[in-house]
């Protein structure tokens, strides 16, 4: 049995910065508050954006379909659901075919806060990439995309 000498054990050196999870959070937590800082007067979400332009595009659809195209997890989605039926900007309804099912609708409300948000998303989107040129945002966006979407399909059990 070997005896703990009283030293704490030391982590190998690492550079922090030089990770790509680490700068991958830093980037999310800039990307969450230039969007915030844009979209401030609607108290929106990015996440809550989200939703708003998946439901624009396919009205009717139901929870667990929205939460797949969002990618997010359908508890989670409930809570993001509640909050902004709670406002007035989307309903819930059951599903002619199986009642355990809620179908969504954006309201009237909802459209319009939609259309008033959208140029300042856009804007938000120009403001996270501004450091690069046009063709280093085309080739940034790619590369996201593309190991986004390795991820995506491995974990759909793909890989």
């Amino acid at each position: 049995m070997t005896r703990n000498s009283g030293r704490k054990a030391t982590p190998p050196p690492v550079d922090l910065h030089a990770q790509p999870g680490h700068s991958l959070r830093r980037l999310q937590q800039i990307a969450v508050a230039v969007f915030m800082q844009e979209t401030a007067a609607h108290g929106v979400t990015p996440v809550q954006y989200a939703v708003l332009h998946t439901l624009a595009e396919q009205p009717g659809v139901d929870q667990r379909t929205l939460a797949a195209r969002v990618s997010f997890d359908t508890s989670t989605i409930a809570g993001v659901l509640d909050r902004l039926e709670a406002r007035g900007l989307l309903t819930r309804s059951f599903s002619p075919e199986d009642r355990r099912v809620r179908l969504l609708h954006l309201t009237s409300e909802g459209e319009a806060q939609l259309a008033q948000l959208t140029p300042q998303m856009l804007q938000a989107q120009q403001r996270m990439l501004e450091p690069l040129s046009a063709a280093e945002r085309k080739t940034f966006m790619a590369l996201v995309r593309r190991v986004v979407d390795h991820h995506a399909q491995a974990a759909a059990g793909g890989e």
